[in-house]
């Protein structure tokens, strides 16, 4: 449970009754967030059972949102609460956006990065793209957009919709982006 009230960003596919009976329990969702499309999953259970005053998405997203009802659009950035707040990205989606958590010292940071770690969790690659699953990969342009977001951000660790990389903080995650621009486009996994 967060004081002032639980965020939720990004979702699963599905809530069983369980699931949503502990989220009620640990105090309910008062914000709600996704990155973009991938992670909507099934937002629109959590805001009919939780009523969160906030569902927030980046105004280049919102065709894509039928499922449930945005309560806050925003353009660039948007604090969601106090040392919470989205950064539209794009990207890998127009209307990616990242969360930063100031409090925490971390980067929910949608698909922006890829990690990829052993069985254990342990990451030993980082890579940036447009799409994971066919090595497309960004242009030096929206890699520069990436970069101007998050190099002003303090953080120490970097998660994914599937990979928490506590290996991956602000300066890792420059040189990264930095290491795309130096070159043609391209995708290429760095060794951590």
């Amino acid at each position: 449970m967060r004081e002032g009230g639980n965020i939720a960003f990004e979702a699963a596919p599905y809530y069983s009754p369980a699931m949503l009976e502990q989220i009620a329990r640990l105090g309910g969702i008062r914000y709600l967030a996704a990155s973009h499309a991938h992670g909507y999953g099934a937002l629109f259970q959590l805001q009919r059972d939780c009523a969160p005053e906030m569902l927030a998405i980046h105004k280049d997203d919102l065709g894509m949102t039928k499922a449930f009802r945005v309560t806050t659009p925003y353009d660039d950035v948007l604090e969601i609460a106090p040392g919470y707040t989205l950064h539209h990205v794009g990207g890998h989606y127009e209307g990616q956006a990242a969360l930063h958590d100031a409090v925490g010292k971390r980067l929910f940071c949608g698909d922006m990065f890829k990690i990829d770690q052993d069985e254990a969790g342990v990451s030993h690659a980082i890579s940036s793209h447009k799409a994971f699953h066919k090595d497309i990969p960004l242009t030096h342009g929206e890699i520069r957009h990436y970069r101007a977001v998050i190099a002003p951000l303090a953080f120490d660790a970097v998660l994914t919709p599937f990979e928490y990389a506590p290996e991956v903080g602000r300066d890792v995650a420059v040189a990264v982006l930095d290491e795309a621009l130096a070159r043609a486009p391209g995708v290429k996994r760095i060794p951590l």
